[in-house]
């Protein structure tokens, strides 16, 4: 229905002049792979998947005050404050799951994922700025993509979409793609190739191995 979670907080966008701002999923099942996005399970193969019910460490808070000091100084998230960061990505609903990428020991990448009745809904990630070459953001969308596959849940609910969005445009790489209207989702499919790559699945057959 569109609604999104911030911590407590159920939501969705209700402007009187505006209704740029618009839900979007992921048809898990029909999934078809790109090159680009192969090279990017290749590039991580080194990695390792540990899933959490909680996020409320020293080592995940840690993480998450580097990635917004570093990437996120003009937004409203800025300063990190630990308080602020367990009420916005605590399990509020009792369904969320934190998939955590490990390079050898040391964590750099934590993805925040709710399981809804019919999909996960990918709440947040936060990643080490200086890896930014692993394409960690992308990588964690695979992850819950595999991950949903595995529960045999059909749908990724990537949040909010707004066309000409730099920050939001990573969504539309994702296939195939459905953005809500009016009360329907509708599939994307006719738009550019160039625009839009697909990511295959990853098979996970335990927490501890991305691949």
């Amino acid at each position: 229905m569109g609604f999104r979670r911030s911590g407590d907080h159920v939501y969705r966008p209700h402007c009187n002049s505006c209704n740029a701002c618009t839900a979007a999923r992921v048809a898990v099942q029909d999934f078809t792979p790109s090159k680009s996005q192969k090279r990017v399970l290749q590039a991580n193969r080194d990695l390792t998947l540990k899933i959490t019910d909680s996020v409320n460490d020293d080592e995940a808070y840690a993480l998450y005050e580097r990635y917004i000091t570093q990437t996120h100084a003009d937004g409203d998230m800025y300063p990190p404050d630990r308080e602020q960061y367990e009420s916005f990505l605590n399990d509020s609903l009792a369904c969320t799951q934190y998939f955590r990428l490990y390079d050898q020991d040391k964590l750099i990448c934590v993805a925040v994922s709710d399981e809804m009745l019919d999909g996960l809904a990918a709440i947040y990630t936060f990643y080490d700025p200086d890896c930014a070459k692993r394409s960690l953001g992308t990588l964690a969308v695979l992850l819950q993509i595999s991950h949903a596959k595995k529960l045999n849940l059909p749908f990724i609910y990537l949040g909010y979409w707004i066309e000409g969005c730099r920050k939001m445009s990573y969504k539309t790489r994702f296939r195939p793609l459905e953005l809500l209207s009016n009360g329907r989702w509708h599939g994307v499919d006719n738009e550019p190739v160039s625009e839009l790559s697909a990511i295959p699945v990853v098979n996970i057959p335990n927490e501890s191995s991305v691949t």
